[in-house]
């Protein structure tokens, strides 16, 4: 049954891509309005425009982006031959994407606090923050390319 995507492989993968493009750009640039939302009044116009802004971004383009990039992850690993599931990449790359889950999730815990106005963190922590799932796609895109290990 599984053997029906070898053929489908290459459609997959453009999905797969395509879908993953969207979804790390959401999460590039939503911790980037956090960096902006704290540097605006709590309840100000300004602040109610970030609000609506940060849910759209994550309800509309990244919430949807990280599923259809796992449902077409699932089926790539799925395509027999795909994977060596002995590969210590493959296992890197899984955690790092365990983090990038976890980053997704961060992201939208911060976005009710800001909806909340209980924000508690800094401008600086965002910045920083806003480094991390790019480190994580360096990680994931190296052992998929690269496969070092």
């Amino acid at each position: 049954m599984i053997s029906v995507l070898q053929p489908w492989y290459p459609w997959l993968k453009a999905m797969h891509i395509m879908a993953v493009i969207a979804w790390m750009a959401g999460l590039f640039y939503l911790p980037r309005l956090y960096v902006y939302h704290c540097q605006v009044i709590k309840g100000s116009q300004e602040s109610e425009r970030f609000k609506i802004m940060e849910r759209r971004l994550l309800r509309a383009i990244i919430n949807p982006a990280m599923m259809v990039s796992l449902v077409f992850g699932v089926l790539l690993v799925l395509t027999p031959g795909v994977i060596d599931w002995k590969a210590g990449w493959w296992h890197t790359k899984i955690l790092a994407l365990a983090g990038m889950f976890a980053f997704h999730g961060a992201c939208a815990r911060w976005r009710r606090d800001f909806s909340d106005d209980k924000n508690v963190r800094s401008e600086k922590f965002y910045r920083i923050a806003n480094e991390v799932p790019t480190i994580l796609m360096i990680v994931i895109v190296i052992m998929v390319v690269v496969k070092p290990f």
